[in-house]
């Protein structure tokens, strides 16, 4: 009997560890999902700054455009192509700011790998590589 209860009990415990494996895998593959979701937020985050970047930079040049060019050709007696190239400049300009900044926002979000959960599993692959010695 007693044979019997230590296969019994073998049993068990293997049924246990598979049973948490499983889980543990499940576990994993919802903290990639969490992941990847955060970092397709983060892309579509920076993705939208760079509409609102085109965008503002149209309403800009249309807004803008003539009253500046004729504004500083006015205000320092310049020629009207002269004022209309240093408001080219201009945009150019706010358009570069707003441009570094999408571009960090795509870096940050990108590749929208689930590092934490290959991290997770790479430690967990450690431990029971250790608890097997």
């Amino acid at each position: 009997m007693a044979n019997g209860d230590a296969d019994k009990q073998l049993g068990d415990i293997v049924g246990e560890v598979t049973a948490k494996a499983s889980l543990l895998v499940k576990e994993e593959i919802e903290l990639a999902k969490a992941e990847v979701a955060q970092k397709a937020k983060r892309l579509g985050i920076g993705a939208g700054l760079a509409a609102v970047s085109g965008a503002f930079l149209l309403f800009f040049l249309i807004f803008f455009l003539h009253m500046l060019a004729y504004g500083f050709a006015d205000w320092f007696d310049l020629k009207v192509w002269v004022g209309y190239a240093i408001v080219c400049i201009l945009l150019l300009i706010f358009a570069a700011i707003l441009g570094f900044v999408a571009m960090r926002l795509f870096k940050k979000g990108s590749p929208p790998v689930p590092q934490m959960a290959i991290d997770e599993a790479k430690k967990t692959r450690a431990a029971i590589e250790e608890a097997r010695r």
